[in-house]
């Protein structure tokens, strides 16, 4: 396995976990603004993990 393939599997798994506790934080929301802040920062981070790593992924071509 390739070392940007790997990584990119890595930063793949990083996005779908910053979804995750968006949504445990969503679920718990006590409704104070710093909340909301806090997952749509969460949000925007997995956003960005996750299309990372599935382009870096689908880049790397197999010899």
């Amino acid at each position: 396995m390739d070392i940007k393939r790997l990584l990119g599997a890595v930063l793949a798994v990083l996005g779908i976990g910053s979804f995750i506790y968006a949504t445990v934080l969503f679920i718990n929301l006590a409704g104070s603004t710093h909340s909301f802040m806090e997952i749509v920062i969460y949000c925007i981070l997995g956003l960005l993990l996750f299309v990372s790593g599935i382009s870096l992924m689908q880049k790397v071509r197999d010899d």
